[in-house]
Formats: C-alpha cells, sequence, structure tokens
C-alpha cells in the first residue's frame, strides 16, 4: 500500500488543522493506520494510530482531549483533526500503515511496527 500524507500548513497558536492519509494500491479497511510526527533535532514520536477490523482508536497521552483520529474505508483515508495546537505540535506528521491490529490501550507505539510509511506533511503552529 502506498500512504500520501497532505494538510499541513502554518497556523496559529490555538488553532486547528487536519492531515489526511490516502491510501492506494491496497485495501485501507485491512490496514491499521498511525500517524507520527518528527520536531527537528527530536526522535520521531507517535501521535494515534485507528485499527482496522473494529474501530478501536488509540492516541498518546500528549495530545489526548486534542487531537482526534477518523478512517474512511470507501475513500482510503485516514485523517488526523487536530485543535487547540500549540507549539510544541510544530513537527513532520507522517502515516504510516501495517496489518497489525492494535486493541485499547496502545498509546505508545514504535514507528518500526509500521513498514508502510507516506512522505510527511509539515505543521508549523505559531506563538
Amino acid at each position: 500500500v502506498q500512504l500520501q500524507a497532505s494538510g499541513g500548513g502554518l497556523v496559529q497558536a490555538g488553532g486547528s488543522l487536519r492531515l489526511s492519509c490516502a491510501a492506494s494500491g491496497g485495501t485501507l479497511n485491512l490496514y491499521s493506520v498511525a500517524w507520527f510526527r518528527q520536531a527537528p533535532g527530536k526522535e520521531r514520536e507517535f501521535v494515534g494510530v485507528t485499527s482496522w477490523g473494529g474501530g478501536v482508536t488509540n492516541l498518546a497521552d500528549s495530545v489526548k482531549g486534542r487531537f482526534t483520529i477518523s478512517r474512511d474505508n470507501a475513500k482510503k483515508t485516514a485523517d488526523l483533526q487536530m485543535n487547540s495546537l500549540n507549539p510544541e505540535d510544530t513537527a513532520v506528521y507522517y502515516c504510516a500503515a501495517t496489518r497489525g491490529r492494535f486493541s485499547s490501550g496502545h498509546n505508545s507505539l514504535h514507528p518500526n511496527i509500521f513498514p508502510y510509511w507516506g512522505q510527511g506533511t509539515l505543521v508549523t503552529v505559531s506563538s
């Protein structure tokens, strides 16, 4: 499956942004889709995942209550809605996919679990 992330941009603190991950070359309903982010000089950080086959969604503690993940299997997209953004959310955001499934409670996943990656989209939050 090939992934393409889009929707990044510049937003003021407190604002919102919606990222989209579009899949091609496969059936998205058989893949779990995650979002990661990487700020300059930092390691890639798990943001959240939507698991296939049951609708389970897990989010990192740092974004709970502000970010949500949704998926539309028919459109082959998985979106990351980001609200109440702050400068610490500035990063390149990546979507990734795996055939694995996740139960609730997985609020931190390692990037190595995901073999398929999009190219990343930059989100900049100004103060």
